[in-house]
This record gives C-alpha cells, structure tokens and sequence, in this order.
C-alpha cells in the first residue's frame, strides 16, 4: 500500500516503511522522526505461537539498546525477603540503565507484560537466590534463562546492550 503525503511516499510493506521521493530533483524531501518512530515500532512487533501455550505471546522485540526500559525485576513470591532483595537489586541497576519492578501476579504473566514493552532482559529473584545470591536471567528473544550471581547482573547486562 502506498500513501502520498506532500513530496514524500511511504511504502508500506512487510512489517516495514520505507520513505522514497516522489519526484526526481525534489528539493527538501524529508522523513518526518514520527514515520521513523512507526517503521521501527511495526519492524519490531510480532505475535509468536509458543509450544505448549493456546493463545501464544506478543512480543515489542526491539533491538536492546533501543528499548526504553532495559531489565525488569522480578521476585518469585513476596515473602521469605525476595521482595527486599529485588527492590534492593533494582536500585542497584537503576544506577546502569532503566529498570521496571514488578511483584504483582505470576510470573509468567510478569515475563509477557515485559515482552509486550519491549524489556530484553527479566531477572528473577527466588529461593535459590535467598540461598546462594544467584538471580536467573531471562532473555526476551531467546527465552534462554541463566543462573548468574546478582552482583554480576549490572556488568552482564549492561556488555549484552551494548552489542
């Protein structure tokens, strides 16, 4: 689908807006940030069916460094000091780059509200972590988890946006 607006067209294709000029030898044929802005909104949405599950997920898989909130923080249950340690480790990493902290529902539902704003990155924190100070590491592209010690998840994660 194709929509003209002054003397730029945007094409509208797969998932993808691509600004072209109208006319050859236009003088001051510019892409408005607001098209930008959609064609990187709509690149990057994408309902996925995952094995298992009826209704699938919604995913914003924005690439990493562009996403506006970069980890969320999640503990398990709110007792047994999770919530204290969670709240703890996120105004650790609030110091390195936006944090969302969430205890409300479960867990599995924390992890897609996540994946629906965009966050790469969702730590949790659960008995293990009371036990050894590990946290797990959930990638949003991946959906990989990893064990790694919560002193580590700042350095880890901040080297993972950067690439």
């Amino acid at each position: 689908m194709t929509r003209r607006s002054g003397e730029t067209t945007v094409v509208f294709t797969d998932a993808l807006l691509l600004p072209a000029p109208v006319r050859v030898g236009s003088v001051g044929s510019t892409t408005p940030a607001g098209v930008t802005a959609l064609a990187v909104l709509v690149n990057a949405y994408r309902e996925e069916q995952v094995e298992g599950e009826a209704e699938g997920r919604t995913v914003l898989a924005l690439h990493p460094a562009l996403a506006p909130i970069k980890a969320g923080v999640f503990p398990l249950v709110k007792k047994d000091g999770m919530p204290e340690f969670a709240a703890k480790l996120t105004k650790d990493l609030r110091q390195h780059f936006p944090v969302f902290y969430d205890e409300s529902g479960a867990i599995g539902r924390r992890y897609r509200r996540q994946d629906e704003v965009g966050t790469p990155y969702c730590l949790t924190i659960d008995g293990q972590t009371m036990e050894d100070g590990t946290i797990t590491i959930r990638s949003r592209d991946t959906l990989q988890q990893e064990r790694v010690a919560a002193e580590h998840a700042a350095t880890l994660i901040t080297a993972r946006l950067g690439s």
